[in-house]
Parts: structure tokens; C-alpha cells; sequence
């Protein structure tokens, strides 16, 4: 049996610096409190907690004070800033710098659009951390669309800004986009509509999908890790799935079937942008076992 990691699977930046961040902190104190889990990995999380990271939700932030909290490269609304400076709690500050200029961006396009009465639209995951840190711009006012079924919460005689969570599907996004504009086209009876399309995915992200779909071919049987919560974990393994049929999606090495293989087989391991390189390391060394 072959067994390949991909090369290109595991952490983004922004996540590779978060934990470095929460790494290099407890070096030098016993526990560091985190907004939200750091990562959509409940292996890496685990890990981390026995180092001393304590997950926190919203609520537990503000009754908290005097001490340090990490924010998440997913980014955060301003009210989590404002709850910080209020209770004197110093905030490492991981958000993601392709998250933060797109929050900015967001901010600035609401302003604009609100003067000429028109809309925030967000493609994304609604409850999402990364999507609540965009909707915080707009004062709680964007709209949320996840698919196309969900078009029907914008009013198309109105003019739209369309912006994306940056680990959205490139392909979805621009399904959306052409939907909204063939809408707001049919309701106003003209092509001059004003509608602003802002492609705000993170092409580390993106430039992954074609990436696997050149990794899976390769293989007989395919095995994906990833988080559960991982947003981007279910959208790459469904982009692995399309390509060959005989992808696994396993959250750790104790998921794995022996019936999946047959000892000829090349397997392939892979992963989401939220998964750390020991666990799919692990996950292969596993298959190894089954056989030995």
C-alpha cells in the first residue's frame, strides 16, 4: 500500500499564527483564555486545553477582567474591542489580515451604500465567527445569504453590495453574484442597476480546490480530516467526493474503516485549512496499522 499526505492540505496563515501566537503566550503563563475555538479542530483544540488554553463564548468575556484573551484569525465584531477596553482585558490580536481588510472594506461599502438606501449582502455562513465579525461593520444591519434560497431576504429594487466570507466557495459565490444581478435587472426593468460584486475569498483558500482535485485523481481512496464545525472542512471534502467517489471524511485516526482499502490501494490524506499537519500525519500512520 502507497499512503500520500498532501502537501498543500493543513493551516492557513491565519491559523498557523493564531496558535503560534497561543503557543509563544503559554510559554510563559499557565493558562491564556481564547474567544471561540481557535480553530474548528476539536483534536487541535484538546491539544492546546492541556497546555493551558481556556475556550471562552461572548458572554463569559464580559465578566472577566484584568487579564489576556486571544482573538481568533476569524476576526471579531467591534462590541468584543469595546467589552475588552471596559473590563481592562489586554487582547492578542490573531484576526487574520485578510479578514480585517475585508471588515474595513465592509464598513466602508456600508457607509456608502446606506446613503443611497441600498443593501450589505454577505455570501456566507450565517452565525459564523468569521461572518458575525462582517455583519459587526454594518451595526448588525447586513444580509446574510448562504445559498441561492436565501435571495429572498434582499429587496432587488434597492441597490446591493455584495461581499463574501473569504472561505466561501469561489464557484458558489459566483452563482450567487449572477443570480442577485439577473434579479435586481428583472425587478427594476433595466441593466443599469447598481450593484457592486466584491470577490473577498482568501485565494489561499481557493487556490486549494484545484489543488485537490489533482491530488485525489492520483488515488484509489482518499481519506479527508477534518474538524466537523470546519465550514471549509465540509466544502473541500465535497470538491474531493466530486472528483473520486471513494473519499472518507474522518474528524480523527480512531474514525477509520479497514473495509475502505484493499492492501494494493494508493490512499491519499488530506485536509481542511483548519487541520493540523500530526493529525493527518497520524491518520496515515493508522491506515499503516490496519494492514500490519
Amino acid at each position: 500500500m502507497k499512503i500520500e499526505i498532501d502537501s498543500n492540505s493543513g493551516f492557513c496563515f491565519g491559523v498557523v499564527n493564531a496558535i503560534q501566537l497561543a503557543e509563544k503566550e503559554l510559554e510563559h503563563n499557565d493558562t491564556l483564555y481564547c474567544l471561540g475555538d481557535i480553530v474548528h479542530n476539536s483534536a487541535e483544540v484538546e491539544r492546546l486545553k492541556k497546555n493551558g488554553l481556556v475556550t471562552i463564548n461572548h458572554e463569559q468575556l464580559k465578566t472577566l477582567k484584568n487579564c489576556k484573551v486571544l482573538l481568533r484569525a476569524h476576526g471579531e465584531p467591534p462590541e468584543t474591542y469595546q467589552t475588552a477596553i471596559k473590563n481592562n482585558i489586554q487582547l492578542i490580536d490573531a484576526s487574520c489580515p485578510v479578514v480585517l481588510k475585508l471588515q474595513n472594506n465592509i464598513k466602508l461599502g456600508f457607509d456608502k451604500i446606506l446613503e443611497k438606501g441600498g443593501q450589505v449582502v454577505i455570501y456566507g455562513k450565517e452565525g459564523h465567527a468569521e461572518v458575525n465579525g462582517l455583519v459587526g461593520q454594518t451595526n448588525g444591519k447586513a444580509i446574510v445569504i448562504g445559498s441561492l434560497e436565501d435571495l429572498d431576504k434582499i429587496d432587488f429594487t434597492k441597490p446591493v453590495n455584495l461581499f463574501s466570507q473569504t472561505t466561501k466557495s469561489i464557484e458558489g459565490f459566483y452563482e450567487v453574484q449572477k443570480e442577485i444581478e439577473q434579479r435586481m435587472i428583472k425587478a427594476q426593468g433595466t441593466e443599469d442597476v447598481e450593484f457592486i460584486a466584491n470577490d473577498t475569498i482568501c485565494r489561499q483558500v481557493s487556490h486549494r480546490q484545484p489543488q485537490l482535485r489533482a491530488f485525489v485523481k492520483k488515488h484509489d481512496v482518499v481519506v479527508f480530516v477534518s474538524g466537523k464545525k470546519s465550514s471549509n472542512g465540509k466544502m473541500l471534502f465535497k470538491v474531493c467526493k466530486s472528483e473520486n467517489p471513494n473519499t472518507y471524511f474522518v474528524s480523527d485516526a480512531d474514525e477509520l474503516h479497514k473495509e475502505w482499502f484493499k492492501e494494493t490501494d494508493s490512499v491519499g490524506v488530506c485536509g481542511a485549512t483548519s487541520t493540523p499537519r500530526w493529525l493527518m500525519e497520524k491518520v496515515a500512520q493508522n491506515i499503516e496499522k490496519l494492514f500490519n
